[in-house]
């Protein structure tokens, strides 16, 4: 029988619901793997088979990250990258990624895990694009599931080798037929489309510069008779517009209409160089955008115009990015600095700390395609994110504590609660041994370095 949790005395709850309720002095009242009621004032009179007592908490939804490549977490900082824009920064680091083995993958996501629930997030995706020396998707899901972090995993891919037009090494591309293959494989085995669902897969070719336009194609037909989402990069920087105007004849936004890469089912990662008429062409159809700035700004790419897309309609979520074009894995820090950096560009006003707050979780459940995350409500999955308001960082803020998430510093959860669980509590991951984690990533990356 599934277990009756009650969060009671909070503080303040953050919905994030259609209202945008603040509920002071709530509770939360959980069971199994959703939430049963939320309110202010007494309690549920109910038998409860737990009851915590979250005086001096704040609560908001689980934070939701909608473009990583955790893989990279066994490469950050390396010293030929640290200096580089996106295309010189990917060519000094495939020879690199070329050694990845599937060890490696599975450690290396249970660390970006590690850090992303150290942060209050509690659902993510992840753009594996690349499979050398027998690595597979399935090591990255099986990861996911031992650690508890609810899971979209997109099944990347590179076809296009240098010798072609393409970025990456021929050592490093896979046949198309392959692909198509082995990611119909994986949604037969992996993917659930129910509500509350831990684990959903993505069909994701990894770029234009780097994929054909068959195939391209052919992953929107897949993806749309399975029903799965879309997912791929877009419009990253000048480098990316000015070779999708050389190799296609058109914008990176027209390119991804005339392959079926545009509607609610769809999102791309980063389209800091979307076009004015791009914006429109997602916000007609509902093309949702991964806003990653902290990996925006390491690389030189610019400024995404996210309050502009934000007016027009376009769904917007955060993405932490690679862990080697972030070297973070923080989604509270990236959603501080979401916020700021609209300011840099375009003044004080442009993103709110609350603003930010939407775009860290209900914008990432929608680019997501997803109705049962992103806020707090009856019937909605129990992923919660739990702050202590007593900590430093809240110090001289308790006036507002929903914008000190913001303001105030990258601030830790207490807790973090995904599908009802305590994955991470007091502080501490409760389904992994981290320090042993750690260990082991540090060897593994010495050895991809090393060679």
């Amino acid at each position: 029988m599934a277990t009756h949790v009650l969060l009671k005395n909070i503080d303040l709850i953050a919905t994030l619901d259609p209202e945008r309720r603040e509920i002071g002095h709530g509770w939360i009242h959980l069971c199994g793997d959703r939430i049963v009621a939320v309110g202010d004032g007494a309690p549920p009179d109910t038998p409860m088979d737990e009851v915590i007592d979250l005086a001096g908490r704040l609560v908001t939804p689980g934070l939701v990250n909608t473009h990583h490549h955790m893989f990279q977490s066994l490469t950050r900082a390396v010293p030929a990258a640290q200096n580089s824009s996106l295309f010189g920064w990917l060519k000094a680091l495939y020879p690199i990624w070329s050694r990845l083995t599937p060890e490696m993958i599975r450690v290396s996501t249970q660390t970006a895990m590690a850090e992303l629930l150290l942060s209050g997030c509690t659902t993510s995706s992840d753009h594996l694009y690349l499979f050398p020396n027998g690595s597979r998707l399935d090591d990255s899901i099986a990861a996911a599931t031992e650690i508890g972090m609810r899971f979209h995993a997109a099944r990347g891919a590179m076809s296009i080798g240098e010798s072609a037009g393409g970025l990456p090494p021929d050592f490093l591309v896979e046949r198309e037929p392959d692909i198509l293959k082995d990611t119909q494989r994986l949604i037969e085995a992996y993917h659930d489309p129910s509500d509350r669902a831990m684990t959903r897969v993505v069909v994701a070719p990894c770029s234009p510069f780097s994929v054909s336009q068959g195939l391209m194609a052919d992953s929107a037909r897949l993806a749309r008779q399975y029903g799965v989402s879309l997912h791929t990069h877009l419009a990253e920087d000048r480098d990316d517009v000015a070779y999708s105007l050389e190799r296609f004849g058109k914008t990176p936004a027209r390119y991804a209409e005339d392959l079926g890469w545009l509607g609610p089912d769809v999102w791309h990662a980063h389209c800091v160089r979307l076009d004015r008429d791009g914006v429109g062409l997602f916000a007609a159809t509902g093309t949702g955008i991964a806003h990653c700035p902290c990996s925006n700004m390491r690389l030189a790419s610019g400024i995404a115009p996210i309050g502009r897309m934000r007016r027009a309609g376009v769904p917007i979520g955060l993405g932490v990015d690679g862990s080697a074009s972030n070297d973070s894995g923080s989604l509270i820090g990236e959603m501080r600095q979401a916020m700021l950096l609209q300011r840099v560009k375009y003044g004080a006003g442009a993103l709110t700390a609350r603003q930010a707050l939407e775009i860290a979780t209900i914008g990432g459940a929608r680019v997501l395609n997803r109705t049962d995350i992103g806020h707090i409500a009856p019937g909605m999955a129990a992923d919660l994110a739990v702050f202590d308001l007593n900590r430093l960082e809240f110090a001289g803020a308790l006036h507002d504590p929903v914008a000190a998430l913001a303001f105030c510093g990258p601030v830790a959860p207490q807790h973090t609660i995904v599908s009802g669980r305590f994955v991470v509590r007091d502080g501490r991951l409760t389904t992994v041994d981290l320090g042993a984690l750690i260990r082991r990533h540090n060897q593994l990356a010495a050895e991809l370095a090393n060679g």
